[in-house]
């Protein structure tokens, strides 16, 4: 009686590319600015592909990726947007509404923004090293404010540029939204890692992360430890 051995499949790769780059993106943008603003942030299942990434009114602002990959990173904020996401930020900061800038083209609003946008593509950037093992560099975000319809290009030397888009919404349904342009890439897993792939994701929710941010409370340091010598240690010593 002959006994068939076990017939060990191949390991089939797993295969990431823009689409899934944009993934981690869009979650670094919700999370982010969900906990800094405590407020809810939405983004369409949806992505567009888009000819090229524009700067559009009424403020936007980008940022240039490279290292593992090359890349640039546009938010458009509508005006609406921006003060829901500025004002929410700052009362956050402990910020009294009277003062608050009235205007979306105020510079407190851009900073803020900046430094926002410069959170989202720090998780991303994170993010990215931590699922796909290679290292990015960012620059500092630029912002420019748009009170008219006017499109200002942006461009990157990327090799075979790929463009999408993706609409987000404030708690408020006010619109923003984030465009991506990436070279060509796709990351091919060589072997399994020892991660399950089921527990990589298995992150705390947006709620969770907004109830940690408002809930957590320092830990008291423990107390000094005693200046008085051991007296047994001493003893022992002859001391």
């Amino acid at each position: 009686m002959t006994t068939k051995m076990p017939v060990r499949l191949a390991h089939k790769p797993k295969i990431q590319g823009t689409n899934d780059i944009l993934l981690i993106l869009c979650r670094a943008v919700q999370i982010t600015l969900s906990t800094a603003i405590n407020s809810t942030i939405h983004f369409s299942p949806m992505v567009q592909r888009i000819q090229q990434t524009c700067l559009r009114p009424d403020i936007g602002c980008f940022v240039t990726i490279s290292g593992g990959f090359s890349g640039l990173v546009v938010m458009n904020f509508t005006a609406g947007a921006a003060m829901e996401i500025y004002s929410r930020y700052m009362k956050q900061m402990g910020m009294h509404d009277d003062e608050l800038a009235s205007l979306y083209t105020s510079d407190e609003v851009s900073n803020t923004l900046g430094e926002l946008m410069n959170q989202c593509v720090g998780k991303f950037h994170q993010d990215v090293e931590a699922q796909m093992q290679v290292s990015l560099n960012q620059s500092q975000p630029k912002m420019l404010v748009i009170n008219q319809e006017l499109l200002l290009a942006v461009n990157a030397k990327l090799e075979q540029p790929q463009f999408r888009k993706v609409s987000f919404k404030t708690a408020s349904h006010k619109p923003f939204y984030i465009e991506l342009a990436i070279e060509r890439t796709d990351f091919f897993e060589l072997y399994p890692t020892r991660a399950d792939s089921s527990q990589e994701n298995k992150a705390m929710s947006v709620d969770d992360l907004i109830d940690q941010h408002q809930y957590h409370k320092p830990v008291a340091p423990p107390p000094p430890a005693s200046s008085q010598p051991d007296d047994d240690f001493l003893r022992e010593l002859g001391i």
